[in-house]
């Protein structure tokens, strides 16, 4: 029967550590950071667990002797184990010394400064902590003392009260929305996620924050546990969770909510069209409400030419456009925050258009377009209810400027009518004898913007609207949506959600933040090229060592991280890292280019090297170890091996008789076999249908005679029959250098090397060989 583990018995009163990015290390949920010393202590009080053994580890033990016995003692003691065991998940109570309010929470590491705890956002709400009670980074002025000051003013700055508490694990928790509206298929995964990886407990009480795709929050009240208790332990644990609204009047408006949301759903006569693939060849005609996203995906273009995503907006709505390339570095939908392209304008002829050039870098490695098309809606205004504004979206290719389908057009304007005139006021072309009434009435009704030289009526609704930014001259309106449109992208401060509220992560615009999420933001989703899965690219976009290491090594902190683990190279069989894969593998492509050619046998017929290949493609494989060829005539072991004899030969003349004895053999009687394809083989020459070439000794000796003078010269083939296997790789091997990728040697070789299988033969080909430089 197991005990329960004793509780730590650790506290310490701690200040609270200034909440910037490098203090706190982006915390989410409910983790905290502590000093080494907190680990320390708590490893001195954590249970102790002994491990003797009464066996001596020494030879000769007399136990009769004392000094033997003192010796086995001190011994023992000296080597005795000691293993401190801490509780898995550790879990702390946060007590704020200043109210009283009390929260639970897990450990993210020991890296805090000594004296100083590091705390979540979500902590430093439940604790109930205001921004001027945490202490400000010391600067120099505030190290400065004043001297003539008796009784210089000192600030009472907040503790903090951190108990080691271990909790049980839950088994249901139920949780009851703030606010009405609240559909579980928006926000149901997004607060299992939050749960699995940002939390180690739940405070009874405390308030539940989910962030939403959109930028909208979901808050929840923490109502009640299974065992009941004031907080559990969520972590290796089934956890129940229940959703019921705090009242009925809640559950009534968050239903009616639920319906008017599913009659204006995705794909519904009034709701937002439904995204597809679309193509350069046809537009899409579609419609978006006030807050909702469009998202389409371009996957073919011609990617020579420049690319012109090009949106028609029907009407009078601020509809914007955004366009992101998908690639492993790019893979989240765009979105107002985050897109790589993007059009916030509010043109007077409803058309926007996205231009890419092809030499864009951040088309490279693309595979997609990702459009999305984005129903602009101020955030203190309630899109229910809101007309869905129609658009017709079009991609297609366009021709560069200066191209010779697309000449730059240096010649002058048309000429002017001569029965025409140009107004002062409103620079129209206006027949020459209705000129004068024409300016007279048009100077009485209509005035000129000075900047942008658009016509209005005086005393008009757009002329009293009309506005420039006087930061961005190219913005400008005639209408208050589109002015508070331009001040809340281009003149509101933003922050990026995932990387927290502090001032680094704050920036003054929506194209800013944009930029920021699609570059360096660590929760920008990239698609890992070692674990192939999509996470986070991580890293701090505040060291400047990291973000170097980034666009030196192309690979983000996460790559970086998950190609530290090792693996076997298929070709050496040599440990290598996964993020130095690449280089290593062009180390080999290096070493192909210098490789020499096998040399081949001589055999006419014959499909192997002289020296052999090696198990890795060493070449003269089989002569480094000691299985060469043994003669002088050029032919492979295996073609020599029937003319070998054990004999004393300096000058070749054995040798040289029993070359002309085979050849006359083969002349006269043949080798009798079936597959033969020698011309100088009797056999091989009835398999082939031609005439034999001598059906005797005295007949066929004048044909060997050249051959026997040939011998010496190793240009000139030799005729000896060799078996089956042997002649069909030599076919096959002709038949892939006709290919024109690689040499007839290398051929050879690959197909000695994987005894005749073409398909292994071509992938030892990929590995080992070098291709053929065409010139």
């Amino acid at each position: 029967m197991t005990s329960k583990p004793e509780q730590l018995n650790w506290s310490a009163s701690l200040r609270i550590a200034h909440p910037s990015p490098s203090a706190s290390k982006g915390l989410q949920g409910d983790k905290i950071l502590l000093p080494q010393s907190a680990l320390e202590q708590l490893l001195a009080r954590a249970p102790s667990t002994f491990t003797s053994s009464t066996s001596h580890t020494f030879t000769a033990f007399d136990p009769f002797s004392p000094y033997a016995v003192s010796d086995a003692r001190r011994e023992r003691a000296q080597y005795r184990e000691t293993s401190q065991q801490l509780p898995h998940p550790l879990m702390f109570q946060l007590v704020n010394q200043k109210n009283g309010n009390s929260v639970y929470a897990g450990i993210r590491e020991f890296s805090a400064n000594e004296d100083e705890v590091a705390l979540s956002p979500y902590l430093i709400d439940a604790l109930g902590i205001q921004h001027e009670d945490i202490q400000q980074e010391p600067t120099f002025e505030d190290e400065v003392v004043d001297l003539t000051d008796d009784e210089p003013t000192k600030t009472e700055e907040l503790r903090i009260t951190v108990k080691a508490r271990q909790l049980p694990k839950g088994t249901y928790v139920r949780l009851r929305p703030l606010e009405a509206g609240y559909n579980p298929d928006d926000w149901k995964s997004l607060l299992e996620r939050q749960l699995r990886a940002n939390f180690t407990t739940l405070t009874k009480d405390s308030i539940l924050s989910v962030h939403g795709v959109k930028g909208e929050e979901f808050r929840f009240l923490v109502d009640k546990f299974l065992p009941e208790g004031s907080g559990i332990c969520v972590v290796d644990t089934d956890l129940e969770v229940d959703i019921e609204p705090l009242n009925e009047e809640q559950a009534r408006e968050t239903l009616r909510q639920i319906a008017a949301q599913s009659q204006r759903a995705p794909g519904t006569d009034p709701g937002t069209s439904i995204g597809h693939t679309i193509d350069i060849w046809k537009q899409v005609d579609g419609q978006v409400l006030d807050g909702d996203y469009a998202d389409y995906d371009l996957p073919s273009w011609d990617k020579s030419r420049p690319v012109a995503i090009e949106l028609t907006i029907h009407g009078d709505h601020e509809v914007d456009l955004f366009v992101s390339p998908k690639s492993n570095r790019q893979r989240a939908l765009p979105r107002d925050t985050e897109h790589v392209f993007g059009d916030f304008s509010s043109p007077k002829d409803g058309l926007k258009r996205i231009v890419i050039q092809p030499t864009n870098p951040e088309l490279e490695g693309a595979e997609a377009l990702l459009v999305s098309v984005h129903g602009f809606c101020l955030p203190d205004k309630d899109a229910v209810g809101s007309v869905p504004a129609k658009y017709t979206l079009r991609a297609k290719a366009v021709d560069a400027q200066g191209s010779v389908t697309a000449p730059i057009d240096l010649s002058s304007s048309a000429p002017k009518s001569t029965t025409e005139e140009q107004c002062r006021n409103c620079h129209q072309m206006v027949p020459k004898q209705t000129i004068v009434l024409h300016e007279n009435f048009c100077l009485r009704n209509n005035i000129v913007c000075p900047q942008c030289k658009s016509v209005f009526q005086k005393k008009s609704a757009e002329w009293e609207a009309h506005w420039h930014c006087p930061v961005h001259p190219e913005a400008y309106g005639s209408s208050m949506l589109s002015r508070s449109k331009h001040d809340y992208v281009q003149h509101t401060a933003h922050t990026c959600t995932a990387c927290g509220p502090s001032s680094p992560f704050t920036f003054p615009s929506l194209p800013e933040l944009a930029r920021h999420a699609t570059t360096n933001c660590p929760h920008k989703l990239i698609l890992c090229q070692f674990c192939h899965l999509e996470v986070p690219q991580e890293g701090d976009p505040l060291d400047p060592s990291s973000e170097a290491e980034t666009v030196l090594s192309g690979l983000t902190a996460h790559e970086r991280a998950d190609g530290g683990r090792t693996t076997d190279c298929h070709l050496c069989g040599s440990i290598v890292r996964l993020r130095d894969m690449a280089a290593h593998v062009a180390h080999h492509e290096l070493d192909k280019a210098r490789k020499p050619k096998p040399e081949l046998c001589r055999g006419e017929l014959c499909g192997r090297t002289l020296h052999g290949i090696g198990p890795r493609g060493q070449v003269n494989g089989g002569t480094q170890m000691g299985q060469g060829p043994g003669n002088s005539l050029g032919l492979c072991s295996l073609c020599f091996a029937p003319l070998y004899v054990n004999m004393h030969d300096p000058e070749g003349k054995a040798l040289r008789r029993r070359i002309e004895r085979r050849y006359l053999a083969q002349l006269t009687v043949g080798c009798g076999k079936k597959w033969c394809q020698n011309e100088w083989c009797k056999t091989g020459r009835a398999n082939r249908g031609l005439e034999a070439l001598g059906t005797s000794v005295s007949t066929a000796l004048p044909l060997v005679k050249p051959l026997l003078e040939a011998i010496t010269d190793h240009s000139q083939r030799m005729h000896f029959c060799v078996d089956e296997a042997s002649q069909r790789r030599k076919k096959t091997a002709e038949m892939l250098a006709a290919e024109g990728v690689w040499d007839l040697e290398w051929c050879t070789a690959a197909m000695e090397a994987e005894g005749g299988n073409l398909s292994k033969a071509r992938g030892w080909l990929a590995d080992w060989a070098p291709t053929k430089v065409h010139k």
